[in-house]
């Protein structure tokens, strides 16, 4: 393994960050290279967690000559992030200095050219700086996973409908309970950047790019971790990166996949506080009660009622019980185009 530390000037005099890099050499140039990153949104840390577990993994297959691709790790993606704190309150999803999500706004170049990422020279942000090397270490590798996390909920995969269904592996190895595809735009987010110089290439069999939800930012621990690392190495020997004869072949993904138009978001129409009805796992039916909202305590005719539009599997729940108007409470996924759909860009802000 050679490990780098690659340092990033900070928008000031006296300040930088380090990020670091983790290379695992493969033994056979045709051999699928991989790319994985967790935390780019500061502290999801169940993507490093899994990492935690994967690296050690890596390390023998390496030794023992059994790792057949390249694979580059980068287990803190977002070292400006994960030093953001307000009043004790980690704020790693935005930059302080432009307000942009670090998962938007990276640059959408039509080849695999790295001559074309040129926000890393001087006179550039430090966030601009890490996008494009984000982008530039990820460039050529085959299997691009970005390792995030959601409020409460299974693990999920947003990827590009030009890569499903035959990135249904991925899906199984980690348990998913759904996949979300997206067509054309998504803000220009860390996958949709790492595809989009691929995207005219053709035989796409080879190649998976996806954003990977590992379950809630609370799940942080031993037993998720082990599972979470497994499925990423179980992966990565079924794609033929690692050989190792006695990993048990991936079985069938039995999640739903659907295009991220059929989930429906489900919003606060009012502020208050929430009493929930459902969790992530339950099936919905059409009119079924969600969510309460309680603006004034005590006084019963003021609850306001959040009903499920349309059937569904509930994927994921906000942590928050304390919302406000317009806040998300859950993502519903169903059979159709949901009525809160919108053309383009990502579910989220």
């Amino acid at each position: 393994m050679d490990k780098t530390i690659l340092t990033i000037p900070g928008d000031m005099p006296g300040l930088s960050y380090s990020l670091t890099v983790l290379r695992f050499a493969g033994s056979d140039a045709k051999a699928p290279k991989a790319y994985f990153q967790a935390a780019l949104h500061g502290n999801e840390l169940p993507g490093v967690a899994a990492l935690h577990v994967l690296i050690p993994k890596l390390k023998a297959a390496e030794a023992e000559g059994r790792l057949k691709g390249a694979v580059t790790i980068v287990p803190f993606a977002n070292p400006i992030g994960l030093n953001q704190f307000q009043w004790d309150d980690h704020q790693g999803r935005f930059f302080y200095g432009s307000r942009t999500n670090f998962n938007r706004s990276f640059a959408l170049i039509d080849r695999p050219d790295p001559t074309l990422l040129a926000d890393d020279a001087d006179g550039v942000s430090c966030d601009r700086r890490l996008k494009a090397i984000l982008q530039k270490l990820s460039l050529d590798a085959d299997l691009v996973l970005d390792l995030h996390c959601d409020n409460e909920g299974p693990n999920y995969l947003y990827m590009p409908a030009e890569l499903w269904p035959h990135s249904a592996d991925l899906a199984a190895a980690l348990d998913c309970g759904a996949v979300l595809t997206f067509e054309g735009g998504t803000d220009a987010s860390f996958d949709e950047a790492a595809f989009r110089p691929h995207s005219n290439a053709g035989n796409f069999e080879r190649r998976v790019v996806a954003t990977v939800e590992l379950k809630g930012i609370h799940d942080v621990g031993p037993a998720t971790a082990q599972k979470d690392g497994d499925g990423l190495y179980r992966f990565l020997v079924g794609r033929g990166v690692i050989a190792d004869k006695a990993v048990a072949p991936v079985g069938a993904f039995i999640g739903k996949g659907v295009p991220q138009s059929y989930v429906e978001m489900v919003r606060a129409p009012v502020g208050g506080m929430a009493f929930f009805h459902v969790k992530p796992g339950d099936v919905v039916r059409a009119g079924q009660l969600v969510a309460e909202l309680i603006p004034v305590p005590g006084d019963l005719s003021a609850v306001v009622p959040v009903h499920a539009r349309a059937p569904g599997l509930v994927l994921t729940r906000v942590l928050a019980r304390a919302i406000r108007v317009g806040d998300d409470l859950v993502k519903i996924v169903g059979d159709a185009r949901s009525v809160t759909a919108k053309d383009g860009g990502a579910l989220e802000s």
